[in-house]
């Protein structure tokens, strides 16, 4: 499953059901990790954002994700989040990806998880530009542990671009 498939499903509480919200972002560890969900909220300016860690999903699926109850909504200071998938400073969507000799592979443009495997990233869906991916459709590079999320760009190991496989989407899709 793609993370931007995540984005924008209703949330909704199994005690009461109840919707909560919609997926406004997703919340990285900096192991590539998911830790969890984050909600729309009211509050432009707040240093808070609310959100709902990935043990308190119970399941999600391609029309909502489901959480335990009300309760599982969390208030989290914006400072304390490692990485994003979509906003903010720390995002992982469109940085460069570089291998640790200077060749540059792309763009991300979503990132892979493994719904058996629970909320552990298995590889970064590369783009190398708008017509490319009409063409040639986007590439999937697997995860390994040696990817590194720099401030600016992401750095893989040297021959990356050697591993790269047909993406399993098209930009067309």
């Amino acid at each position: 499953m793609r993370l931007q498939e995540l984005i924008g499903l209703s949330v909704f509480d199994v005690e009461e059901g109840k919707q909560i919200g919609k997926v406004l972002d997703i919340l990285l560890s900096s192991d590539w990790k998911i830790e969890g969900i984050e909600l729309e909220s009211k509050g432009l300016f707040s240093s808070s954002i609310k959100a709902v860690l990935w043990e308190d999903i119970v399941a999600y699926g391609e029309d909502a994700v489901m959480i335990r109850n009300q309760q599982a909504v969390r208030k989290m200071e914006a400072e304390n989040i490692q990485l994003t998938f979509v906003l903010g400073n720390s995002k992982l969507r469109e940085l460069p990806v570089l291998t640790s000799d200077g060749v540059m592979i792309g763009h991300v443009s979503d990132v892979y998880f493994d719904q058996e495997l629970g909320n552990t990233i298995v590889g970064l869906e590369i783009s190398d530009g708008f017509i490319s991916d009409l063409m040639e459709g986007r590439k999937w590079l697997p995860f390994t542990s040696d990817m590194t999320k720099g401030e600016s760009a992401i750095i893989v190991p040297p021959l990356s671009e050697e591993r790269l496989e047909k993406g399993i989407y098209t930009a067309n899709e």
